[in-house]
């Protein structure tokens, strides 16, 4: 029996894969500085050490100003905010292809971070615009956003081996502001902001967890993913690299939702706890030069985790702290991306990648099983659950 779609329904998934469209135009400009600036530093005018503070200074940002865009975007709506956005893209990507040096460099990462968080914020407000169905435009969402990146790296890493790490920005500018013409197709009409009470909430063991794995797999990996093929593969890491890259996008389309199947059949917090073990001794294969198997295998484990974490939280905290502690994973995820660059430009260059990443798998590996005792003692204890 066919299903007749409500034309409400058919506007909503109409905003939400615009708005989907526009952050995965504007945003392979990003993920492109993530293959490029280590390896390539010298030609952005900036050491090591001051590309992954650059590499980080876009999440630091969003963290503090997350506040500000959300107002703004409560206020003006959907396309003030995307147009906004999507031109201030524009002239990051257009920045990476023409300055040079650190505080140049720095304010277009600002100016990007924020950017992405209002793009970030549209999307998920389009997506669950619906409080029924939201699953549906949610999931085609994700695969929008990702779509970008995934076409972006590897032409980004075949135009960088043939005419350097600038050209492929130019690019990028153009993309973006397609981005800009897709966010005048966006409705303008402002949204109410539930009021918040406490601001800050000390965080529980899944948030360590996010923090930890923000910090190990969107910091260490991703950088050191660069670094190891430029040492391994010599003059094709670009490709390499791009290629490892590119993968991260295409698990999270295709295996994410197995993800999310073997949570429902053998639990949540299980599922966790097994991926981030297997993450745990991948990355220690990676510290050891297993570039692309174990590379692959860290990309691929991280897919299947990302639905899982945001059902822990669900399940432990159900009812109305449900919003809140999703939130609140976040920002703790994004802390903990921020630091990542910036550990990665200190230690890898000094450190042997073995010991870097050793230590970082036993700390994500001690983090996941935290997350099952914590949920053991607080079943023995019942009144725990409501301290």
């Amino acid at each position: 029996m066919p299903d007749v779609i409500p034309s409400s329904t058919r506007n909503t998934d109409r905003d939400s894969a615009r708005a989907a469209s526009i952050l995965g135009l504007c945003l392979p400009g990003d993920t492109l500085l993530y293959l490029l600036l280590p390896m390539q530093h010298d030609a952005f005018g900036v050491s090591l050490a001051e590309a992954g503070l650059l590499l980080a200074a876009n999440r630091l940002i969003r963290i503090f100003g997350y506040s500000y865009v959300m107002r703004f975007y409560a206020r003006h709506g959907d396309r003030p905010i995307c147009l906004l956005a999507a031109g201030t893209a524009a002239l990051c990507a257009l920045g990476y292809a023409h300055w040079s040096g650190f505080w140049w460099l720095l304010v277009l990462r600002l100016g990007w971070g924020l950017s992405y968080a209002a793009l970030n914020l549209s999307t998920q407000v389009m997506a669950t615009a619906e409080p029924t169905g939201a699953a549906r435009p949610t999931g085609r969402s994700r695969a929008l956003i990702a779509t970008g990146p995934m076409l972006a790296l590897p032409l980004g890493a075949l135009l960088t081996v043939e005419y350097g790490p600038r050209l492929i920005f130019l690019v990028m500018a153009t993309t973006s502001l397609l981005g800009l013409w897709l966010a005048l197709g966006l409705p303008a009409k402002p949204h109410p902001l539930a009021s918040s009470p406490r601001r800050f909430q000390r965080p529980d063991s899944v948030a360590i967890w996010s923090f930890i794995e923000g910090l190990v797999l969107d910091g260490l990996f991703i950088i050191g993913l660069s670094l190891q093929a430029e040492h391994v593969m010599a003059g094709d890491a670009v490709v390499v690299a791009g290629v490892l890259l590119t993968l991260r996008y295409v698990s999270e389309m295709l295996l994410s939702p197995l993800g999310g199947l073997a949570a429902q059949r053998w639990g949540a917090t299980r599922m966790l706890i097994v991926f981030s073990l297997l993450t745990s001794i991948a990355l220690i294969g990676f510290g050891w030069h297993w570039l692309i198997v174990g590379g692959a295998l860290v990309l691929i484990l991280r897919a299947l985790q990302l639905p899982l974490v945001v059902t822990v939280v669900a399940e432990r905290h159900p009812g109305p702290g449900r919003v809140r502690a999703l939130a609140a994973n976040a920002v703790w995820r994004d802390i903990g991306a921020g630091i990542g660059p910036l550990l990665a430009g200190v230690l890898l260059p000094v450190a042997p990648s073995v010991w870097v990443y050793s230590v970082a798998a036993g700390c994500l590996a001690v983090s996941a099983v935290v997350c099952r005792e914590v949920r053991w003692v607080g079943s023995q204890d019942p009144s725990a659950e409501e301290a």
